[in-house]
């Protein structure tokens, strides 16, 4: 299991277009993806769970990843939020 923190600084935070792109990266792995924030953690896969966190601009989440391709999909991950959502 590895673990990343990331502050997410788009101008919308982990909303509509931002999350389906980040729901859809997270999709294309093997392994078990959550988004944790403060003392709530849901699946990275599922667009309610992750909009239900309320992730606005400078709000700092932890990625975590469990499995096969774990290292792989939490980088991708953090690098999806870090460069503001753009391919």
């Amino acid at each position: 299991m590895v673990s990343r923190e990331v502050t997410v600084n788009n101008s919308v935070g982990l909303h509509a277009r931002p999350a389906t792109f980040f729901i859809q990266r997270a999709n294309s792995f093997k392994s078990s993806i959550w988004v944790e924030k403060d003392d709530r953690r849901v699946n990275a896969k599922s667009l309610l769970g992750v909009l239900s966190l309320g992730i606005v601009k400078g709000t700092t989440i932890n990625i975590i990843a469990d499995g096969s391709d774990e290292e792989d999909a939490a980088e991708t991950l953090v690098g999806i939020i870090e460069s503001n959502f753009t391919e």
